[in-house]
């Protein structure tokens, strides 16, 4: 009895342990989860082959890169992330029981036997070509034997500066160019990459833009809340000169020196600038003492007949400055604290014709001074209304304005009847200049075409809200009216 005793007690104690060992072994499983990205890019990779050591499940990744590998027995194991063409990577996982333990597989690719792409061969413009137009296409073919996904860089330089414009990435065969130089050579190379293999460097290649075309008359636009300079030829074809992202306006071409005058926004200020006729080169002229006056959309300024200097008003104040920005001189100040809003200097240098008012934009005087500084004559004074629009004939023996006759003053400086007035210094005698105008309308901004039998201005209605449009008429002729550029203002013509 003792004998069967003992056996049913050791019986028992085996059953108890292997009860025990069945109730830890329900918590020895856990669950490993993933993701796998490019090691370069470090975008998830998808249909990556993921096994391990001992051996688990296999599973792959889907578009996220995620992969998950459940019901994995607690334990040290070394998973492996496997893609054709790319180096398999290891790493250890160590898994604890009823936990989840995580891992992250960045895979480079495989280079051992993959090859660099081609050299890039440009295509057009064709190298050495001549006469191409400011906006353009780039394009050039290349092709990889493994076919990797190809990278590329655009470099490009210009012969007029030390610029160099750098374009990347580049996915396709092909890059539009929309703000090159009129007349200029460039200078542009590609560089390609497949993101495994030393970049490769096309050839050089060369192509010349067509030269600016002939143009006289300048104008402004407005184009996103700024006042852009445009540019136009006798065929009535439009050429944009100033960025839209700036605001410039009331341009003065100077035949003489190549240049086109215009005042800019400057921070808080306004300031006088200078340009080539193609709108390159911009480069700034005043700086300690800006344009100013009452209101900055009637301001005029003047350049001399060489174009060597210019002359503008700060409020009452009038100044001389040199072209290149030098030699700044104060030659006139208003006795009465006017400010001077527009001058115009004569073609001889001998004088100048100055349009002054009150703070409101009234009490309008126009008065001509010497090169001292001396009032030499009174052409307008007492008068109520605006008036605007200074500009010497080519003689100097006369100067045409306008002049708003209602006689109508209010706070947003609206005009009712603005026409155009011519007044000689010969006779001392001002009269109206008849040019058709419609009821209703003002003419203003008024200029002498360059041979002075035509009138270059702007005629509007006088609601103060409809669209401005650029007219030409021929002085004297009844119905010469000609709409040249409409939803136009600050014409020139020279």
């Amino acid at each position: 009895m003792k004998y069967l005793y003992k056996i049913s007690s050791v019986l028992f104690l085996l059953f108890l342990v292997s009860c025990s060992e069945e109730k830890i072994g329900e918590y020895e499983f856990g669950t490993v989860t993933g993701r796998v990205v490019n090691a370069d890019t470090f975008e998830p990779m998808e249909n990556v082959k993921i096994l391990s050591s001992p051996t688990t499940s296999t599973v792959f990744t889907d578009a996220e890169g995620k992969f998950i590998v459940s019901n994995v027995k607690a334990g040290e194991y070394s998973f492996q992330a496997q893609k054709d063409g790319f180096v398999a990577k290891f790493e250890a996982v160590t898994l604890t029981g009823n936990n989840t333990s995580e891992v992250v597989f960045e895979l480079k690719k495989a280079t051992a036997n993959n090859k660099p792409p081609t050299v890039p061969v440009l295509v057009s413009p064709v190298d050495n070509s001549t006469a191409q137009a400011v906006s353009l296409d780039l394009t050039w073919t290349d092709t990889d034997p493994d076919k990797d996904e190809l990278i590329f860089k655009i470099t490009l330089r210009n012969s007029n500066n030390s610029d160099v414009k750098v374009y990347e990435p580049i996915k396709e065969n092909k890059l539009t160019l929309t703000d090159l130089i009129y007349g200029t050579k460039y200078y542009w190379q590609i560089e390609v990459t497949d993101g495994v293999n030393t970049p490769v460097l096309s050839t050089v290649s060369t192509f010349t833009t067509l030269a600016f075309p002939a143009t006289r008359y300048l104008f402004v636009k407005n184009i996103n809340d700024n006042n852009v300079i445009f540019t136009a030829d006798d065929a009535g074809k439009q050429y944009q000169l100033t960025s839209s992202d700036k605001n410039y306006w009331r341009p003065r071409r100077n035949n003489q020196a190549k240049k086109i005058a215009f005042i800019g926004t400057n921070g808080s200020q306004n300031d006088l600038y200078t340009m080539n006729f193609d709108g390159t080169g911009i480069k700034k002229v005043t700086s300690s003492v800006p344009v100013a006056g009452f209101n900055s959309d009637y301001i005029g300024y003047s350049w001399n007949a060489s174009g060597s200097e210019l002359i503008y008003p700060n409020f009452d104040k009038l100044y001389k400055i040199n072209s290149d920005g030098s030699g700044l001189t104060k030659i006139f100040q208003t006795p009465n604290g006017k400010f001077i809003s527009e001058c115009d200097w004569s073609a001889d240098g001998s004088k100048m014709a100055l349009k002054v008012n009150d703070a409101n934009g009234y009490n309008v005087e126009i008065y001509v001074i010497d090169t001292s500084g001396a009032v030499t004559a009174t052409i307008l004074s007492g008068i109520n209304g605006a008036v605007g629009g200074l500009n010497f004939s080519i003689t100097g023996q006369k100067i045409v304005y306008t002049r708003d006759v209602s006689g109508y003053e209010s706070s947003n400086y609206r005009q009712l009847d603005s026409r155009i007035f011519e007044y000689n210094f010969a006779t001392g005698i001002t009269s109206q200049i008849v040019t058709d105008k419609i009821s209703g309308t003002n003419d203003l901004d008024v200029r002498y075409s360059p041979n002075e039998s035509e009138l270059i201005f702007i005629n509007t209605s006088n609601d103060g809200i409809s669209i401005k449009n650029t007219v030409k008429a021929t002085t004297g002729v009844v119905n010469s009216r000609i709409v040249l550029f409409s939803g136009t203002v600050m014409p020139d013509w020279e």
